[in-house]
């Protein structure tokens, strides 16, 4: 059974900001990108023993969605070099704004979300219907008391990973892993670590495709958890994961005929 809400899960890649890095730590213009970003991870290695930047120094270059609404499915990324950072996160935005999804994603509110809260910040974006708490102006907004897109335990934004963790850190399952183990492609060609080597080698297509499969992962991750909390029967299920694929194949492009290639037609028992 299709929800009655338009579903949207999504996806996030970042690089170093390097221009952020620049002004908070005085550097000299002459230095290059790489330089900036590699002083940047050194100086966490020391701070911590590793190089993860901290969320609100990651740039958002791409946000890759799917959408599942009807009889309707669609895939598609905001991404630069075609969109700036700030145009990237104000159409995303909007699209909460216009449709009040169901939000799904794969560590959504540990890394995604508090990243976009952080660059929306900076580049001044209006999210009204994403920060309701029942107190806006849409017509059902009271509604946004009781299940909103900012609490932890609310549905409205469902971040797969940390319930199914139950909210304990220690038991976090990478997306990856879990996908495969479930029967589908997973990750493909690249990981999150990779992104800022193939920006740097101008691979913009690359991580964008890279994000479109693994919004679609966690999307059908999603579909196989509503048959586990019986929103939907395992024939049913079924049937919308042969519905993705046939979806996938009309779009009859290279890293979506990869994926397929990784995806066996088969349903545990």
């Amino acid at each position: 059974m299709l929800s009655p809400s338009p579903i949207l899960a999504f996806d996030i890649e970042t690089i170093p900001d390097v221009g952020g890095l620049r002004h908070l730590n005085g550097l000299d213009v002459s230095l290059s990108d790489t330089e900036v970003a590699g002083l940047a991870f050194q100086r966490r290695r020391a701070q911590t023993g590793h190089d993860f930047l901290p969320l609100h120094l990651q740039r958002v270059i791409t946000i890759s969605c799917v959408m599942r609404w009807g009889e309707n499915f669609k895939v598609w990324s905001l991404a630069e070099p075609a969109l700036p950072e700030a145009e990237i996160i104000q159409r995303f935005f909007d699209g909460i704004e216009k449709y009040s999804p169901q939000l799904v994603s794969w560590n959504g509110g540990g890394f995604d979300l508090p990243v976009l809260h952080y660059r929306s910040l900076i580049h001044n974006i209006s999210a009204p219907r994403y920060w309701d708490m029942g107190e806006g102006d849409h017509a059902d907004s009271r509604d946004f008391r009781w299940n909103n897109y900012i609490n932890r335990y609310h549905a409205r934004h469902l971040d797969l990973m940390d319930l199914l963790a139950l909210y304990q850190p220690r038991a976090n399952a990478p997306l990856d892993e879990l996908a495969k183990l479930m029967g589908f492609p997973g990750k493909l060609g690249m990981d999150g670590s990779k992104v800022w080597e193939a920006w740097q080698e101008k691979r913009a297509d690359e991580i964008r495709d890279y994000c479109e499969t693994d919004v679609v992962n966690t999307y059908l991750v999603f579909n196989r958890f509503r048959v586990f909390r019986g929103e939907t029967t395992i024939e049913e299920a079924r049937a919308e994961e042969a519905f993705i694929r046939a979806e996938l194949t009309r779009l009859d492009s290279p890293h979506w005929r990869e994926y397929l290639t990784f995806w066996p037609p088969t349903y545990p028992a």
